[in-house]
């Protein structure tokens, strides 16, 4: 491939990419899918902008090694034990169970059961990368959902090393299976029942070199204090474990991933992940789009029913066998469903174990294409079944999957707090240790389910919804703090419950000055702004380090809160005038609110100099006044 056509490639794949992902987002359908289109449309098969892409998916498949090598840097020991069951219980059981249907199915279409069993572990494998794109995408990556998608995932991971030593022995009966599957192997010449030893040995030569030779290699680097270097020795280490593991046979992915093991516990942990992050998402990208481009349109077109009867057969037989091993692990039916539903598509490590098994003459060349042109389909199928199933399962409240609704303590609750994440647990708090009598509402699953874990009884519900409202003691309660993360929502519930429920004294969480005002606007009786009194700490703070003493930052930040509230009562007039007036009065109010804080600081500044000379008790009245006012 000569520089011009490497120009052009990269041309071609990064426009597909730039152009197709932001519109994917904006339909909802998020950015793998996205991906996944304009490799479609780029490919040899409909547009063939690039040729075939088999020039470029080596480079392209360097995307899941740096993703396997991060997923690595987190296996900490102390994340394995605490994560023990989900990995070892649960990551088993959906591949054991998973295994076991996909291959019952495989002997169903009349397969050795020796080519069944190959099926059934390779298929069992998930997408590493579209799974944990996704949770991240939608904020799920730490909660119940996440942490078992997480564990699975990783179990199946660590899978791939005896599978590489297993599926060579699956070798249907009169066929000599091949000393290597890999042409550029250097095991290539050794006995068969030697290749897997040898491979071991590759392993346990990453094990101990990555722990005793790269912490003195990187001391050294460190030292130098070049960040760039610091960063091409990350990468240089990646590199070269992954070209260990392709020499030896094994995929480049796990070889990243195990080197990200041994690396867990190191100090350069952490600056590891920050100098080689930037790398992922790129090249995942481009590892997405070739999958697209080398999805072969032509069989699919050729046998469509079929191609489409196994990707539905796959993913169903998946999400049932996943399903079932979360409840037999007591997860609960929402998170059981979701992760089976986010698990139930192929994996990356399918294409490289069908080469393999392929290689290994396990099955047939026909076999092999067709189960890679229904795991590319599956991949590319998983963000439109998720979406499906998020607006049409997740958003319906009576088939959503739900925690188990707490019933309402007896008696009439003084507050009602809507919204129960970072910024209402604080003002909830505050209301429980003053003796008032709360009920907590959330909406949503994976954050109830989370914080159940700590003791609170928190109840699931909209509280848009008037009936959960008036089941949770709405007519006879004094406040509704709605403290909701949805500022259009925050509105909606403000609006029925001052209409509804008139003696509500309601206090709602603010994003900004116009939803303040929007929200006054419906009946709310004080609006606060999320980050207004911690920004305003926050530049106190910063003038003490200025070199203010304390009570002339506390004095500085009570003028500012005090003409602020004034100019905010002005504006809201204003606003509901149009945006124009609104943006117009702003400019106008800027210059006179400037100068009216200095001049009010100016006067602080000779009354400090003026009280110099005052006894200290006189000082710590004054300061104790202005802490008060703050």
């Amino acid at each position: 491939m000569n520089a011009h056509s490497l120009l052009t490639q990269a041309l071609v794949y990064l426009a597909g990419g730039v152009v197709s992902v932001p519109i994917a987002k904006r339909l909802g359908l998020g950015s793998v899918l996205g991906y996944l289109i304009a490799g479609v449309l780029i490919g040899p098969f409909l547009l063939n902008l690039v040729g075939r892409p088999a020039e470029v998916q080596k480079f392209a498949e360097f995307g899941v090694v740096i993703l396997l090598f991060l997923i690595g840097l987190e296996v900490r020991p102390a994340l394995l034990w605490k994560m023990r069951t989900t990995i070892f219980g649960l990551g088993l059981t959906q591949l054991v169970g998973t295994a076991a249907l996909l291959g019952a199915a495989s002997l169903a279409f009349g397969l050795d059961w020796r080519v069944g069993a190959a099926v059934g572990l390779i298929l069992a494998m998930s997408s590493t990368a579209i799974v944990l794109q996704s949770l991240e995408e939608k904020g799920l990556r730490q909660g119940p959902v996440g942490q078992a998608s997480f564990g699975v995932l990783l179990f199946q991971d660590l899978a791939v090393i005896p599978l590489f030593a297993l599926l060579p022995l699956l070798t249907p009966a009169g066929i000599a299976a091949p000393a290597a599957s890999h042409a550029t192997s250097l095991l290539a010449p050794l006995p068969a029942w030697a290749q897997p030893l040898a491979q071991m040995a590759a392993v346990a030569v990453i094990a101990v070199g990555g722990r005793y030779l790269t912490q003195p290699l990187f001391r050294f680097i460190a030292s130098a204090r070049l960040r760039e270097i610091f960063t091409a020795s990350a990468l240089l280490l990646v590199i070269a474990v992954a070209a260990l593991m392709e020499l030896v046979g094994l995929s480049p992915a796990l070889g990243a991933f195990l080197a990200g093991v041994v690396l867990a516990d190191s100090e350069f942990r952490r600056e590891l992940e920050t100098d080689i992050e930037p790398f992922r998402g790129l090249l995942l990208g481009l590892f997405f789009i070739t999958v697209g481009a080398g999805l072969d349109l032509g069989l699919v077109a050729a046998h469509p029913f079929i191609v489409l009867g196994l990707v539905v057969g796959l993913m169903v037989l998946k999400t049932a066998a996943m399903y079932a091993a979360g409840r037999l692990f007591r997860h609960s039916h929402g998170t059981a469903l979701s992760t089976a539903v986010a698990l139930a598509q192929g994996g990356e490590f399918a294409f490289v174990l069908l080469g393999f098994v392929l290689g290994a003459q396990v099955m047939s060349a026909e076999l092999a294409h067709l189960l890679t042109a229904v795991v590319a389909v599956s991949m590319a199928a998983t963000p439109l079944v998720t979406a499906g199933y998020d607006r049409l399962v997740l958003s319906r409240p009576d088939t959503r999957a739900e925690p188990e609704r707490l019933p309402f303590d007896e008696g009439d609750p003084d507050v009602i707090v809507a919204g129960f994440g970072r910024f209402g647990q604080i003002a909830a708090r505050l209301l429980i240790a003053n003796k008032f009598k709360v009920v907590l509402l959330d909406s949503s699953i994976e954050a109830i389910d989370a914080i159940r874990r700590f003791g609170w009884r928190v109840h699931y519900g909209d509280a848009s919804r008037l009936d959960l409202l008036r089941t949770a003691g709405a007519e006879k309660a004094k406040v509704l703090l709605i403290a909701i993360d949805d500022r259009d929502k925050a509105l909606e519930i403000a609006e029925a419950a001052k209409a509804t429920f008139p003696q509500l004294f309601i206090v709602a969480r603010a994003f900004d000055r116009p939803h303040a005002f929007e929200l006054l606007a419906r009946g709310v009786d004080w609006a606060e702004r999320e980050t207004y009194e911690s920004a305003l700490n926050f530049g106190r703070h910063t003038l003490e380090g200025l070199g203010f003493t304390d009570r002339r930052a506390l004095k500085a930040a009570v003028v500012f809160r005090e003409h602020d509230n004034r100019l905010f009562r002005q504006q809201q007039a204003s606003y509901g005038q149009g945006e124009e007036q609104y943006v117009s009065a702003v400019r106008a109010s800027r210059e006179t609110f400037e100068r009216l804080i200095q001049a009010e600081m100016a006067r602080v500044a000779e009354e400090e100099e003026r009280d110099e000379n005052e006894p200290p008790h006189e000082d710590r009245k004054r300061l104790e006044a202005d802490k008060e006012r703050v």
